[in-house]
């Protein structure tokens, strides 16, 4: 699975949220300062080239629909940034988040109960 680009990043997260569409769904979708239409085509012809779009002619235009579920990418992209940034440590990155203030201490408390509820299942 290749890194997406940010552009390519913004089309799949509106591929994603309609479960596919026609690029003009797409436009619509996204927020200002919108691309311009032939460049989210472009894009969304790449995204297709890298296996994360399909395509389906449907008269003289076409539908695109994910391949690649939005979970997945997640997983497989959260795993490197930890690995690149955090020295694989989720903990390092909590950290982080905490000492920027970027974290609240209910959010933390709420982690906690994640993982609590995640060993006991």
């Amino acid at each position: 699975m290749e890194k997406l680009t940010q552009q390519e990043e913004e089309a799949m997260q509106v591929a994603w949220a309609l479960d596919g569409g026609f690029i003009k769904d797409f436009l619509e979708k996204l927020d200002e300062p919108k691309p311009p239409y032939t460049t989210l085509a472009s894009t969304v012809k790449n995204l297709e080239k890298k296996g994360y779009l399909q395509s389906e002619r449907l008269g003289n235009t076409y539908l695109y629909t994910p391949l690649i579920k939005e979970e997945d990418y997640k997983k497989r992209f959260m795993k490197g940034f930890v690995g690149d940034y955090f020295k694989n440590s989720y903990k390092e990155l909590v950290a982080f988040f905490a000492k920027e203030k970027q974290i609240s201490a209910e959010e933390l408390k709420e982690i906690i109960d994640m993982i609590e509820n995640k060993k006991s299942e």
